[in-house]
């Protein structure tokens, strides 16, 4: 094995260290909103570490391009799907996304 095969698997093993990690705490969270904290790393660190190992794998590719623009829309898609998530968990636990009165709104 060359030096870039084995720091591509090092950052494929930390990769999937991430999200072993992220999904325990999925697991033993209770609610949702505390799980989505959990989230985040599976969704943006673990493929920036898999675009890495791809890059120091392939060098300046085809596929290291690719793997980077999948990346881009990851990093830009990841907080809006995330707002989604949260908007519609508040909407099932309410029936509406909005604060209430009662809700400690200033």
């Amino acid at each position: 094995m060359t030096g870039r095969g084995v720091a591509a698997d090092i950052l494929l093993g930390l990769a999937v260290v991430v999200v072993l990690a992220s999904s325990l705490g999925v697991l033993v969270m209770p609610d949702v909103y505390q799980k989505l904290h959990f989230v985040t790393p599976v969704s943006l660190i673990a493929p920036i570490l898999v675009a890495v190992a791809v890059l120091v794998q392939q060098g300046y590719s085809e596929n290291a391009v690719e793997t980077w623009l999948a990346l881009l829309f990851l990093v830009v898609a990841g907080p809006f799907l995330t707002h989604a998530t949260i908007r519609a968990a508040r909407i099932r636990e309410t029936g509406d996304w909005r604060l209430n009165s009662n809700d400690g709104a200033p």
